[in-house]
């Protein structure tokens, strides 16, 4: 067993340089560096400026002597193998640059944006977690009744909605769009938050994460309720559930204390992809939508800006998290259910 656990550890590494491998020849490929994107800012605003006495000669002098210096600022200069060991090296040491555009540290801009993150990814994952596996369950037990059909309906129309339009319509409807004006449009706290009281502080926060925790939050519901359901249905099909019920047992016992471990197996191994979807990807137009200056507004603007020390950096954070958390979700199987053995089979 130790043997599994030290390969899983040291597949990390392994797996991470494969990521920003991957990710550098990607990005190198990509046609429109920022150079390029500075470029055409410098370009747009020469030619705003210009009052018909300046020389075409001396500009294009002056843009090919910009592109060089913006290339040594970059790196851009020096060659592809010698800047990706330069990178790996410095990611060795957790170093990631600064940003091209932004004045800071790239570790500094993501400490500065996760909190919003974080606060979207744990609320979200608590009330997904909360809801759907209690629901999950309750529909197995009740299958193929009214209840069961009935949420089924409503959990797969919001399956099929897109967060982001779920997100506009709870604007439309409950942000002053133009019917209810319940809950605020931007923002995590209020202009006066300072000067609130520690609970006013409190219901502040409650007030203004309502809807975008709700935008994220609907559609993960509904696909864990049915993986709960589905994965109950399947335990409680088996012969060890039929004969402990033959011996006499009581429904429920069987169900909490027999269905209930192995069932939750499959629900818990989604858990790693489920944070980190929460973290960034999923709460980026959810960001954008609601103004909340979080991870996921920060790649975006990386990504359109292409500010390579940014993108490559949260890249590597949320691999790094990704794959601990992978590693996380086996040793909580082991907890779950003893019988888990992953180095092998047990004599």
């Amino acid at each position: 067993m130790k043997k599994y656990w030290l390969k899983r550890l040291l597949l990390i590494p392994v797996t991470l340089f494969g990521i920003v491998a991957l990710n550098f020849v990607l990005i190198q490929m990509t046609p429109g560096g920022p150079v390029e994107h500075m470029m055409m800012k410098m370009q747009g605003e020469m030619v705003v400026s210009e009052t018909g006495g300046g020389s075409d000669s001396k500009q294009r002098a002056y843009i090919e002597q910009m592109r060089e210096e913006l290339n040594q600022q970059f790196g851009f200069d020096k060659p592809l193998w010698v800047r990706f060991g330069e990178l790996l090296k410095n990611y060795m040491m957790f170093d990631f640059g600064k940003s091209f555009y932004q004045d800071k540290t790239v570790l500094a801009l993501i400490k500065e944006k996760m909190p919003v993150s974080l606060s979207l990814g744990i609320f979200s994952t608590l009330l997904i977690y909360l809801i759907a596996i209690p629901l999950g369950v309750r529909k197995a037990v009740k299958v193929g009744s009214f209840f069961d059909k009935g949420t089924t309906f409503l959990l797969t129309l919001g399956y099929a909605v897109p967060a982001f339009l779920l997100a506009i319509l709870l604007v439309i409807f409950f942000a002053g769009g133009h019917y209810l004006n319940w809950f605020p449009l931007r923002g995590l706290v209020s202009e006066n938050w300072s000067e609130l009281s520690w609970w006013g502080r409190i219901c502040d926060y409650l007030w203004h994460i309502t809807l975008p925790v709700l935008s994220i939050s609907i559609g993960g519901i509904a696909g864990l309720c049915f993986l709960t359901r589905n994965s109950f249905l399947d335990e409680l099909g088996k012969a060890y559930v039929l004969t402990a019920k033959a011996k006499g047992c009581n429904s429920a016992r069987v169900l909490w204390r027999h269905v209930f471990r192995n069932a939750m197996l499959l629900v818990l191994a989604g858990f790693p992809a489920m944070l980190i979807g929460m973290l960034f990807t999923g709460s980026m137009l959810i960001e954008v939508i609601f103004s909340l200056d979080g991870l996921g507004l920060l790649g975006y603007e990386a990504l359109q800006n292409r500010d390579y020390p940014v993108v490559f950096g949260t890249l590597y954070l949320f691999g790094l998290l990704g794959l601990l958390l992978n590693v996380l979700s086996d040793f909580v199987y082991t907890l779950v259910d003893p019988r888990i053995h992953f180095g092998g089979r047990r004599e």
